[in-house]
């Protein structure tokens, strides 16, 4: 399959284009509706996560408001510019084949979902494909000084995603076994590169100090769960996702790649095939480990994608494969754009994540806000994290969103206050997948009015339990007050 630039050039913005237009019309999911809420509040790191993702809502936002395509800008883009980037790397890393180890990652489902939703992986994965450009850059005989290139890098992509620890061990493991990287063990700049990537991180690490480190246990904590009866469940997952989430030829080739850069790394001590080995065999070898006693999330191994397509795109195995491999990746990435943004294959309700997770959000804020104006109340109030941002997101200034969770306390967030006075009535929501009663602790009164489900086309994702709350005189000092009142 022959591709001139002008034609990969033209596809790659078209696919961009897409991108930015389905960003747009496919609604806001309930995790990135609480990253939107982070961005509100922005602060050096956060319970679960680094602050990148709120940062980039945040210049997102203020171009395009507080609309889908403002809150998602910067993922279309970043996609593209990691594109660019990973072009070059390859190039440097001896394949030569650059547009096809391109063409392999924009393939795959999980990139794809990444081009058009802003969550952490988003700028983690710019940054990585960043980072492995610049050692690129040093592994061709660049300047030593490209090291602080890649301390830059490494430190933004661990400002958006712990997981990008990995990064400074795959390194720092090339540097310690292969023969190109030991003389740079003797050169000031690679250790001038970690400790940029260090200051870059700093505050997150003093944030989570200042906060009995709560959100490095919360991560770290993952890594303590151990469950080895249900290996054989969580391995088959694994591996089940990520033939769906690289699509399933594109998992052959990758696999087949890495095979093939680790036997070169071994047999030549190669720097090129070293790194790709530290930055694609590591990670997958990190999580089939952690696969054998918890279960691995479907979005997590996205980060040895830029690795392995590159490690790919030199095999002859691809050449054959690659016209199947990008029809068969790109006709399953638009089936799912086309199903987030409208659902058009009957899946059911709660069977289809396109409804569970995206469906219904706007008619279920209308259907609050008039509820809650029927029954005299002056005041929302939510104990779900995700529930709450979507209608932080979506209902009017004249109708404050409090949160009865403990985790807000950790925002710098303002507490209700005023806002709750003793008596004051409020409309409880509750997803009924909650089985234990709602916590009373703030209110003089609580009775149920009524549900109501959210969903598309008659098809129900989740349903609600609204009650009727009166406020107890120290209500004010326990709830959160969320942002809102900022759509039309």
């Amino acid at each position: 399959m022959s591709l001139s630039p002008a034609v990969f050039w033209a596809a790659l913005l078209g696919l961009t284009a897409l991108r930015l237009l389905v960003a747009g019309v496919t609604p806001i999911s309930p995790d990135e509706a609480y990253y939107w809420v982070w961005s509100r509040a922005l602060a050096p790191g956060y319970l679960d996560h680094p602050p990148m993702v709120a940062l980039w809502i945040r210049a997102g936002t203020l171009l395009l408001g507080h609309s889908a395509l403002g809150i998602r800008l910067l993922a279309p883009l970043s996609a593209l510019l990691g594109s660019v980037f990973l072009l070059h790397a390859a190039r440097r890393l001896g394949a030569g084949r650059g547009y096809v180890a391109v063409l392999l990652l924009n393939a795959t489902l999980l990139f794809g979902a990444g081009g058009i939703l802003m969550t952490p992986d988003t700028p983690l994965m710019l940054f990585w494909i960043m980072t492995l450009w610049s050692m690129a850059r040093i592994v061709s005989g660049g300047s030593g000084w490209w090291w602080l290139v890649v301390g830059i890098a490494a430190g933004l992509a661990l400002d958006s995603k712990y997981t990008a620890a990995l990064l400074l061990v795959g390194i720092g493991l090339w540097l310690l076994l292969l023969p190109a990287g030991q003389r740079w063990l003797r050169d000031p700049r690679p250790w001038l590169g970690l400790v940029v990537a260090v200051l870059l991180f700093l505050p997150v690490i003093l944030w989570n100090a200042g906060h009995h480190w709560v959100s490095f246990l919360k991560q770290g904590g993952r890594t303590g769960a151990w469950h080895p009866a249900r290996a054989v469940q969580f391995l088959g997952e694994l591996i089940g996702g990520q033939l769906g989430l690289a699509t399933p030829i594109i998992f052959v080739l990758c696999v087949a790649g890495l095979i093939a850069v680790s036997r070169v790394a071994w047999q030549r001590r190669d720097p090129a095939a070293g790194l790709l080995v530290a930055l694609g065999v590591l990670p997958a070898l990190v999580f089939l480990q952690h696969a054998l006693g918890d279960r691995v999330q479907g979005n997590w191994p996205g980060i040895l994608y830029p690795a392995a397509v590159i490690a790919a795109a030199s095999l002859p195995l691809t050449t054959r494969l690659l016209r199947p491999a990008l029809s068969v990746g790109f006709v399953m990435t638009l089936i799912v754009y086309v199903q987030a943004w409208a659902s058009p294959i009957p899946l059911g309700g709660v069977g289809d994540p396109t409804i569970r997770v995206l469906g219904g959000w706007a008619p279920l804020a209308a259907t609050v806000t008039a509820r809650a104006q029927a029954i005299g109340a002056q005041f929302v109030v939510i104990d779900e994290y995700g529930l709450g941002s979507e209608l932080a997101l979506r209902l009017p200034a004249s109708l404050p969103v409090l949160a009865q969770d403990p985790r807000w306390a950790l925002f710098r967030l303002p507490r209700a206050g005023a806002a709750v006075t003793a008596g004051t009535r409020g409309l409880l929501v509750r997803t009924d997948r909650r089985r234990t009663p709602p916590d009373a602790t703030a209110w003089g009164s609580l009775y149920t009015i009524g549900d109501v489900g959210r969903g598309r086309y008659g098809r129900i994702g989740e349903t609600y339990t609204l009650s009727s709350v009166t406020a107890d005189p120290e209500a004010g000092q326990i709830l959160t007050r969320l942002p809102s009142g900022v759509t039309p």
